[in-house]
């Protein structure tokens, strides 16, 4: 087991994962004001939006009058997801969003066909397209993530070898073309991981491909996302996905009446980082503010603790001034 990482880098993803699942749409100049303080917290990755049908997904219909909107700071990436050619040229067309390539694959037909209208192996299928397409525009290769590593709630338990294997079938792929090597991440899109199959699964990834830069994209479903995340740290795991305040969840991850999770709290892993002695270049007090903004935006108690909670630091200035 390797040692605790010295550093972590959080991918913040709220802005774009916690709005996209609500009921209603929430005004422009609020959720610009989200990621304008997100950004100045230290954070140096932030997906803003997602460029995706406006009939799909209405909450995402304004994505470029967002990053018309936001207030860009030096040195942090405003980034976005699309799912097809047409969100593909939305968002490069759209002021100031930082396009890197990226591959999406599945490890359940069920939640490729409700999420991208095609099975896993279809969705395989298409990664030369987009390869061919990163290369043509110049586009840096940069992450392939595989949804449903760990469970599906349309398709039920996952062989992490599957998940794996998804993996390293698009490291190899871009590595035959000459193209950068991708970070692999792991998504447990629908809150199915526990710590005993996140040790699996990155172990086994680190058989197939020892050289690989492995991150995660986790979920806090049935309230074993910070489990899972010191599970991650334990393996060496440096990279995740998170979202201030615990928002988010995916609109075609639920089931029946429930809709997916959010990501795991941003502010909350932080915490647990500094609280281990690992670094994140964050401002935790500044996050935690970001997190109360989102659930004054919101309009209704978001699941983050620390938010709630506080932090310890005030606490320990009272102790030592005594």
């Amino acid at each position: 087991m390797p040692d605790l990482p010295k550093h972590v880098h959080f991918h913040e993803e709220g802005p774009r994962e916690g709005f996209q699942i609500e009921r209603g749409t929430f005004p422009l100049a609020d959720r610009a004001a989200l990621v304008d303080a997100l950004s100045e917290t230290g954070l140096d990755e932030i997906q803003v939006a997602s460029f995706v049908s406006p009939k799909a997904v209405p909450q995402m219909a304004d994505s470029e009058a967002l990053f018309d909107t936001i207030k860009r700071k030096p040195g942090v990436r405003y980034d976005a997801v699309w799912l097809n050619e047409r969100g593909y040229e939305r968002a490069r067309a759209a002021t100031g969003v930082h396009i890197t390539g990226r591959i999406a694959l599945y490890a359940s037909d069920a939640f490729a066909l409700r999420n991208n209208n095609c099975t896993a192996a279809e969705m395989r299928a298409r990664v030369d397209g987009w390869l061919d397409r990163y290369a043509a525009d110049g586009v840096p290769m940069e992450r392939a993530l595989v949804m449903a590593a760990f469970g599906c709630n349309f398709e039920g338990s996952v062989d992490p070898a599957r998940a794996v294997g998804e993996l390293v079938w698009a490291w190899k792929t871009c590595r035959a073309r000459g193209m950068a090597s991708p970070r692999l991440y792991l998504a447990d899109t629908m809150g199915w991981a526990n710590p005993q199959s996140i040790r699996r699964a990155v172990g086994l990834l680190r058989e197939a491909l020892p050289e690989a830069e492995v991150g995660l994209h986790l979920h806090d479903t049935r309230g074993l996302g910070p489990a899972n995340v010191m599970a991650a740290l334990e393996m060496g795991v440096s990279h995740f996905d998170s979202s201030v305040a615990g928002l988010g969840g995916c609109p075609f991850a639920g089931h029946g009446d429930s809709r997916g999770a959010g990501n795991i709290c941003t502010e909350d892993m932080v915490f647990l980082c500094h609280e281990m002695g690992i670094g994140t270049g964050i401002d935790l007090e500044a996050l935690v503010e970001a997190a109360r903004l989102a659930e004054r935006i919101i309009g209704r108690p978001l699941p983050g603790r620390l938010m709630h909670a506080g932090t310890l630091t005030a606490y320990r200035q009272r102790r030592a001034a005594a």
